[in-house]
């Protein structure tokens, strides 16, 4: 179980890593792709079908995705307490 819970928190860190690195752009080759890329091919199997299901909140022009925030509410205040108990 603390294995899981580890896990759990870990990955609400890789999704504020990923959250963050959306802000800025990314250009090809730079320092940060590789990274970026490892981010998204972690988050992606979650985030991707949610996104499908949930379009984008219409805000100023811009379309704001809100799957990795629902993901990040629903690991910290769900699965998080629920593995990590003690």
């Amino acid at each position: 179980m603390a294995l899981l819970c580890l896990a759990a928190q870990l990955y609400v860190l890789v999704l504020f890593a990923r959250i963050i690195l959306s802000w800025f752009p990314i250009q090809p080759g730079s320092a940060l792709t590789p990274v970026f890329s490892v981010l998204y091919a972690v988050t992606e199997p979650v985030l991707g079908p949610l996104r499908r299901v949930l379009p984008p909140v219409g805000i100023g022009g811009m379309g704001l995705d809100l799957s990795p925030m629902i993901v990040t509410v629903v690991l910290q205040f769900l699965l998080v307490p629920l593995l990590c108990r003690g």
